[in-house]
């Protein structure tokens, strides 16, 4: 504990009324939007469904994309990161509440996945994927991946709080061993549960890519949130001294590398469709040249690639705290975007539909999983006061 009373005086503590005050703010939104959700559900159940999974997969590939950068940075002996990685680490932790989240996705299966319903056993190519798609199989691979997840997110998260008493080296070492199996664990059950959430939405489309799209997507979502969530402590006097300009600088060029490595993946998967020219695979993309649907191409290529690029491209951007925090919540904009354009087209063919419900179910979404990260902020440090390379990251410099 002595080291946390060294660090005290430095803003590692949030003080007990900021944090009530967050945590009171979060439980009256979530309080409102799942009432809200219950009244939508009621109303208009296949709306739901299909409003709750965008939601869903936005907050559940921000989590796996915390998940995925905690392990790079033990992996890589990160040390510029080591005062915003308790933060990672609290976004990580959120990952088993998917275990709940995901309850709504199962029993919205015959409202969502066509391949569920009887009929599909008559449709020559979706007879034979019912071998891997049906209600069991979905149900038992979901709950093995989201497993898998926790474990390796709850074990890090605590050998990383272990440290903040002893700062043995011994824990740095353990986070590294348990980063480098739970990193590929990650890239398979993360892309088997894209194939299964979003991909199986139209179960004559396949793409071998579309893990990698919805990795990707994930980190650009995580990076942004992060971002925006060290410049709101920020304004309320936390890690003024241990977050400086070169931290943001590092925090807007993995943005800017994430944002670039999206479009890179999105272009790619397009681009191999449309040179094969195979109706299997070109009719996901056609879908999504109808009607106002058609906007969103543009959209997302202007909106989630070009803007953000040529922004975040000059190194002043980067140091400018105002128009990162523009940037990175403008990104997590783009990432739901991508998703509802991924999601949505399914269930409004014709055309783009905005509901009330896709907002009440990011909230309700969004509020739960800001109560989990909140709760892990209360009385401990903001920052991994233990781990050795700390006074490392504090006097980091870019180049």
């Amino acid at each position: 504990m002595a080291r946390h009373r060294e660090h005290a005086s430095e803003g590692y503590f949030l003080t007990p009324e900021a944090w009530s005050a967050v945590r009171n703010s979060l439980a009256l939104v979530a309080l409102v939007s799942w009432l809200a959700l219950a009244a939508g559900y009621a109303l208009d159940p296949r709306q739901f469904h299909f409003s709750y999974l965008a939601a869903f997969a936005f907050f559940a590939s921000v989590s796996l994309g915390a998940l995925f950068f905690v392990m790079m940075q033990h992996l890589t002996g990160s040390a510029w990161s080591v005062t915003v990685r308790r933060l990672m680490e609290n976004m990580m932790r959120t990952v088993p509440l998917a275990f709940l989240l995901v309850l709504p996705v199962f029993a919205g299966v015959h409202s969502l996945y066509e391949w569920s319903h009887a009929e599909a056993a008559k449709d020559p190519i979706l007879s034979a994927k019912l071998g891997y798609l049906n209600e069991k199989w979905f149900t038992l691979r979901a709950l093995i991946a989201i497993a898998l997840w926790s474990v390796f997110a709850l074990r890090l998260y605590a050998i990383s709080r272990r440290q903040d008493e002893s700062g043995a080296i011994e824990h740095t070492k353990a986070a590294a061993k348990w980063s480098a199996p739970g990193t590929v664990a990650l890239f398979l059950t993360a892309s088997m549960a894209a194939f299964d959430w979003i991909m199986s939405l139209d179960p004559h489309w396949f793409s071998t890519m579309y893990g990698v799209y919805f990795l990707a997507g994930g980190a650009v979502g995580f990076m942004a949130i992060l971002i925006a969530v060290v410049l709101g402590l920020r304004s309320a006097g936390y890690l003024r001294q241990s977050v400086r300009e070169e931290h943001y600088h590092d925090l807007g060029k993995w943005l800017f590398a994430l944002t670039t490595f999206w479009a890179y993946v999105a272009f790619s998967q397009y681009m191999l469709i449309w040179y094969g020219n195979l109706p299997e695979e070109t009719v996901w993309f056609h879908k999504r040249m109808q009607g106002s649907w058609a906007a969103f191409g543009p959209v997302l290529a202007i909106g989630h690639f070009i803007l953000p690029f040529f922004t975040l491209l000059p190194r002043s951007s980067k140091r400018n705290l105002r128009l990162l925090g523009f940037i990175a919540g403008w990104m997590m904009l783009m990432h739901f975007c991508d998703l509802y354009w991924q999601i949505m087209p399914v269930l409004h063919p014709r055309g783009v539909a905005l509901h009330w419900l896709d907002a009440a179910s990011w909230l309700a979404v969004g509020s739960a999983y800001g109560l989990v990260f909140w709760q892990g902020l209360k009385e401990k440090p903001l920052v991994p006061v233990g781990d050795p390379r700390l006074e490392q990251c504090l006097a980091f410099h870019n180049v």
